[in-house]
């Protein structure tokens, strides 16, 4: 693969920097609003000439020279990086009494005893180090010693000091960026890396983080105040520490809610769940989708063909839902390939992978409320790209700005909680019976629960990625820096990022989300605005005129409009920022 990476580097340098190629863009460029270029023409001429100004096409060809040795060396340092990341996720922590696992549900320790028996520890258990595994353990187990050491595995990936450590990649790769960003004219790497997108600029984008944290912290604190009372009542005799979050905030929902996640897992079926996605985009969009007898790369992945309301083929589905050795963590969807009509149809291929923890034989996939909110936002992306109607590749899908990239996937998850979904496909897996109105009722009320914990965990990461994107001189140091930021903006002690440094692949294993991951949170106020229009009309989450125009306006265009532009014939306006804080409670 490192191999591979360099020549695929080496391929793009090529390219940015032919200079016959550029100067014909750049003429091409000059003249797009007065030549005979479609809209999608002009916008696909404009966005190839920044590309190739931001891989050096106007440099010296000393700079120029520079920059392609720099892209090339960030392509060896973020395939270390996801190596080492790797690695340490394919470690375990062993149980070797069944009773430490007191407070599991039977299926997830099941599923631990698999792990354990594939890894040659039969009749032992194994936790293995993919949230996955972990979260459900820091939820459930009543073994707070146990929760501490699987916690701090987890949270120690790529920083132990070993072969496998980051930390010094870290250093490189901020080092690299932001020599890259001076070549280039860009005071940091953060003013390069938003100039083409919906906030424009590092200062808009903070600014946004920056409002949201206040709020947010201040829940945290009263989270953690509920917990400590419980925890106190109950005669615990400890201080709530970040491994006893989840377990405590389980109770709190418990005792506040009445509302016990282990039952709601019971009625979320993988399966049941992945047909809901199918089921509603035929109601929204009029798409059908059946299974495919194609080719497949593990038997745990199946393959499906989506088809229009007039029966026509639309593109191939694949689905790789389950955690397995050599398979990279968290959740992602890829653009397999990508769809186009410039020199004749081609039709979308597009995969969702995620890592939840594989069923023993014979018991049915069950996922977490958190696991099902997953699995819709990455069919958001898989749908953006299948819905694509475009001519040019470049512009087809996902291929947008990352702040609008997240805008498709997180409006997608509002339909999970949509009584129509939860009535026709949360089945109970022992009877089969649908959700009660009264289980729905509770899980309504609790929309808002844990909120801070949520919030705040992302934004100390996205907070981070930006101050090392923006800072002057990179950090050499990224332990001390990350440590300096979190003190800084006051991080709870009772909770960490959402992703430490060592381990935060958006940012340090690709280009793609460095100085970018405040893009979940930008995104998540469009679909805080847009998701108010959905549940206000007639029709709901199902209206047909405004599934209509969301399809049309928002998914099929991929980037061959300006995004805002889009949002605001989508709405008639730009987005209200006091949606979010609505959305997540804060107001």
């Amino acid at each position: 693969q490192p191999e591979l990476e360099a020549l695929f580097a080496a391929h793009a340098n090529a390219i940015n920097q032919n200079a016959a190629l550029y100067a014909r863009i750049k003429a091409v460029e000059a003249t797009r609003e007065t030549s005979n270029l479609t809209p999608e023409q002009q916008r696909v001429v404009w966005l190839h000439r920044t590309d190739f100004i931001r891989g050096g096409a106007e440099l010296s060809p000393a700079a120029r020279l520079r920059v392609g040795e720099i892209s090339q060396e960030l392509s060896q340092k973020f395939t270390a990086f996801r190596r080492n990341l790797l690695a340490d996720e394919e470690t375990w922590i062993v149980v070797d009494d069944r009773a430490a696992l007191r407070g599991l549900p039977d299926a997830f320790i099941d599923a631990l005893a698999m792990a354990a028996e594939e890894r040659g520890l039969k009749g032992r258990w194994a936790v293995v180090n993919t949230r996955s595994s972990v979260d459900p353990v820091l939820t459930y187990a009543d073994d707070r010693d146990l929760r501490r050491r699987v916690w701090t595995a987890f949270i120690m990936r790529g920083d132990n000091g070993d072969a496998n450590d980051n930390k010094a990649l870290i250093a490189d790769i901020l080092k690299l960026r932001h020599e890259r960003a001076g070549l280039l004219g860009h005071p940091t790497h953060a003013h390069m890396r938003l100039h083409n997108t919906m906030a424009q600029t590092p200062q808009r984008a903070m600014t946004l983080l920056e409002q949201v944290w206040r709020p947010a912290v201040a829940r945290v604190h009263e989270e953690v105040r509920d917990m400590q009372t419980l925890s106190d009542g109950q005669g615990g005799g400890i201080k709530i520490a970040p491994w006893d979050y989840r377990y405590y905030q389980e109770k709190v929902r418990k005792a506040r809610y009445d509302l016990d996640e282990g039952e709601v897992k019971a009625y979320l079926q993988l399966d049941q769940l992945r047909d809901a996605m199918f089921w509603a985009v035929g109601r929204n969009f009029g798409w059908t989708v059946v299974a495919a007898d194609l080719p497949v790369y593990h038997p745990d992945v199946s393959a499906w063909q989506v088809k229009d309301a007039q029966g026509r083929h639309i593109g191939y589905f694949y689905f790789d839902p389950f955690a397995r050795s050599g398979k990279r963590s968290g959740a992602w969807m890829n653009q397999i390939r990508s769809q186009e009509r410039f020199a004749g149809a081609v039709t979308p291929v597009v995969s969702n992978n995620e890592n939840f923890v594989k069923p023993a034989p014979g018991r049915p996939a069950l996922i977490s409320w958190d696991d099902a909110t997953t699995l819709f936002h990455e069919f958001g992306h898989g749908m953006h790209g299948l819905a694509s109607d475009v001519v040019y590749p470049s512009v087809s899908g996902t291929n947008v700005p990352g702040d609008f990239l997240e805008f498709p996937s997180q409006m997608w998850e509002l339909w999970l909680s949509d009584r129509q979904i939860l009535g026709r496909f949360a089945l109970h897996h022992e009877t089969g019976r649908p959700m009660p109105t009264e289980l729905m009722d509770k899980v309504e009320r609790a929309r808002h629960f844990n909120q801070g914990f949520a919030t705040v965990e992302f934004l100390a990461s996205a907070i981070v990625d930006m101050r090392y994107h923006l800072a002057e001189t990179p950090p050499s140091d990224p332990a001390a820096f990350e440590k300096a930021v979190l003190a800084e903006i006051g991080l709870p002690d009772e909770l960490v990022m959402r992703h430490r440094s060592p381990q935060f692949g958006h940012i340090f294993a690709s280009d793609s989300y460095s100085a970018g991951y405040y893009a979940y949170l930008w995104a998540d106020t469009l679909v805080a605005d847009a998701g108010e229009r959905f549940a206000t009309a007639p029709g709901g989450f199902f209206d047909p005129e405004l599934s209509r125009r969301y399809y049309d306006i928002a998914l099929k265009v991929g980037n061959s409009r300006d995004p805002a532009e889009t949002y605001r014939m989508l709405m008639g306006r730009d987005a209200d920022p006091a949606a979010l804080l609505r959305k997540r409670g804060f107001a």
